[in-house]
């Protein structure tokens, strides 16, 4: 008996146990574990400027639990206490009318989805303690208009910030080595962004429909333009390529109906379906001797090219690849090629000279 009872008190003090507590006349929820109190849930209805305790039944608060504050639709402010080191996941999701949140200097992590459709939320300042920000937290946040990132966050996951309509500017820290899926997808206002050298890897559409983002330069070191990453970006003028990505994704720039030039990186070995697709404004594009296989329509509805010169060693140019570019007047395939797909000139209406090497096996309908 002697050996056991140890082990049952060492038990119950780590159990987990929930209770009630009424506070400036709202009813927190909270559960402890480990000697700490995370808040668990207010009524819905509660509404307002509210502070959260730092502490309750005696126990220190330190944490947000899941979904806490959900759809509290009347909440204005919230200001969390030092002491909370974590908000979890979905804590303050849809709280339609909150306006402000004023974070603890011990925050080190923000969960999932934790401020999802906090569509009257303008600001947010994040404390140096911060560590981590879910996916999608702040997704729809459409009042939001400008973020600064601390230093001590290493990665911009997906949705973070997705369909934030009026953030202008974002500031993302050097440190940071990745941008998600969908990250800033449809910040429409977004005019520009500076992408830190340390980001080594940019997702798929992470910049898709950002329509008034004017120029980007993408860091050395990120080795692939994901699939539809700057789709519909169409006050996209410039863009700098560095020499260190090998892959342009499906979509990458499809419809960036601003982009007057492109220059494609020696390195570069796969051009992707629809990557340039609709970029009406592109008078000159660089291919280089690297390419060995442009996709279907990449080039397609790029009615300002004027003339193309496909490298050496390429082995194919996929259907419809130039359709449309009806201010091409020449093309030049070098040796190397084995398949010209089908319309892969299709409407190409100015086209007076082609010069098709030894090589070419098919040419398509």
């Amino acid at each position: 008996m002697k050996q056991v009872l140890p082990f049952l008190f060492s038990v119950m003090a780590a159990s987990l146990f929930a209770a009630t507590q009424t506070v400036d006349g709202i009813a927190w929820t909270y559960s402890v574990s480990d000697g700490a109190a995370t808040i668990e849930s207010i009524p819905n209805e509660s509404t307002g400027d509210i502070t959260i305790p730092s502490s309750l039944g005696g126990y220190p608060v330190t944490s947000i639990g899941h979904s806490a504050f959900s759809w509290c639709n009347s909440l204005t402010s919230v200001v969390i206490p030092e002491g909370v080191t974590s908000i979890g996941e979905r804590a303050f999701y849809d709280c339609s009318s909150l306006t402000s949140v004023v974070f603890p200097e011990s925050l080190t992590s923000i969960g999932e989805y934790a401020f999802y459709g906090c569509n009257s939320l303008t600001s947010v300042v994040f404390p140096e303690s911060l560590t981590s920000i879910g996916e999608g937290a702040f997704w729809g946040c459409n009042s939001m208009i400008s973020v600064v990132i601390p230093e001590g966050v290493s990665a911009i996951e997906a949705h973070i910030f997705r369909e934030c309509v009026a953030l202008t500017s974002v500031e993302i820290p050097e440190g940071v080595t990745s941008i998600g899926s969908s990250a800033f997808s449809a910040c429409i206002s977004l005019t520009s962004v500076d992408i830190p050298k340390s980001v080594a890897r940019i997702s798929g559409a992470a910049f898709y429909e950002c329509s008034s983002l004017k120029s980007v330069e993408i860091p050395e070191g990120v080795t692939s333009i994901g699939n539809n990453t700057f789709l519909r970006c169409s006050a996209l003028t410039s863009v700098s390529i560095p020499r260190s990505v090998t892959t342009i994704g499906n979509g990458a720039f499809y419809k960036c109906s601003s982009l007057t030039s492109v220059e494609i990186p020696e390195g570069v070995t796969t051009i992707g379906t629809s990557a340039f697709e609709g970029c009406s404004a592109l008078t000159s594009a660089t291919i280089p001797k690297s390419v060995t296989k442009i996709w279907d329509s990449a080039f397609s509805g790029c009615s300002s090219l004027t003339s193309v010169v496909v490298p050496k060693g390429m082995t194919l140019i996929g259907k419809s690849a130039f359709s449309g570019c009806s201010s091409l007047t020449s093309v030049v395939i070098l040796e190397g090629m084995a398949s010209i797909g089908d319309g892969a000139f299709h409407g190409c209406s100015a086209l007076t000279s082609v010069e098709i090497s030894e090589g070419v096996t098919s040419i398509g309908d």
